[in-house]
């Protein structure tokens, strides 16, 4: 019997406009209250972008969690507490301005609830101002203005320039930070040993959950970890064929509800073997 479910926000939960479609609503509302099934939004997102949907899940009232900045913080609904939390130290900055600098990309950062860059009209900052639904600070020197721990950097730009500073900041900052792609044009850089697997396995361990008991689903490069780590790892219909790959299966699009298909089947059906995605 599956106990937990680790689903990503953008592309896997919501749909292309940023919303959770209401049969995914109903149906994890209903996996909470018939099954006791904790949910664990797992997203690179900022804690206040995803506070309004785990609102609307209820996650406060079922001891939910919130797993924000791609597995940087753990934040327990029901309570508010922060129950895991890793930042970047400011002494790590200089190499990732002058990395992404050199390589013609922007520089995001979330704080005090803005989204923050040199570049407030480019399409990067705007995708997430709107991803998370938070205004966007205008700041003159990004290295100047950032001298403050924070959980991630968002390295942003044309996919073809971010492949390539990917792979050499992979070896750049081996042992110091970790790096990933939640988009193809978000390069995000994180402490190191930071990944949703990694706090996905913190919280099952603290909660007394197996990692076979946990259905984790998601779309990005982000995710990959996090799916090969639970039990049933779920690709969406839309997912990067990477993801795919690393998934024991596919379901259907997130503009299709394919996270609610799998809750069905696997969670909420009284034999899974009766349906099937």
């Amino acid at each position: 019997m599956y106990k937990v479910l680790a689903v990503d926000l953008d592309g896997t939960l919501t749909d292309n406009q940023k919303k959770v479609p209401p049969r995914n609503t109903h149906t994890l509302i209903r996996a909470q209250q018939q099954k006791g099934m904790r949910i664990v939004l797992a997203s690179g997102r900022p804690v206040q972008g995803i506070i309004p949907l785990a609102r609307q899940l209820h996650l406060q009232h079922f001891g939910g969690f919130i797993m924000a900045f791609n597995g940087g913080c753990i934040i327990d609904c029901k309570t508010g507490e922060y129950i895991y939390r890793k930042e970047l130290t400011p002494a790590h900055y200089p190499s990732i301005f002058e990395k992404a600098c050199r390589a013609g990309l922007h520089l995001i950062a979330y704080h005090q609830g803005h989204v923050c860059c040199e570049q407030p009209d480019s399409q990067y900052a705007r995708y997430a101002a709107f991803t998370n639904n938070m205004p966007i600070r205008h700041v003159r020197s990004f290295p100047a203005f950032l001298g403050f721990p924070v959980p991630k950097i968002l390295v942003a730009g044309s996919p073809s320039l971010i492949e390539p500073l990917e792979a050499e900041m992979h070896h750049h900052l081996m042992g110091r930070m970790s790096v990933c792609r939640s988009e193809p044009f978000f390069l995000e850089i994180l402490p190191e040993g930071v990944n949703k697997a990694v706090a996905l396995d913190h919280l099952l361990q603290r909660i007394g959950v197996k990692a076979e008991e946990a259905i984790a689903c998601g779309d990005g490069f982000n995710d990959v970890c996090m799916i090969e780590y639970a039990g049933l790892g779920v690709a969406m219909g839309n997912a990067q064929e990477a993801v795919k790959r690393a998934a024991s299966l596919t379901t259907a699009s997130n503009e299709e509800c394919g996270v609610a298909q799998v809750v069905e089947q696997f969670v909420l059906a009284a034999s899974p073997a009766q349906s099937s995605i």
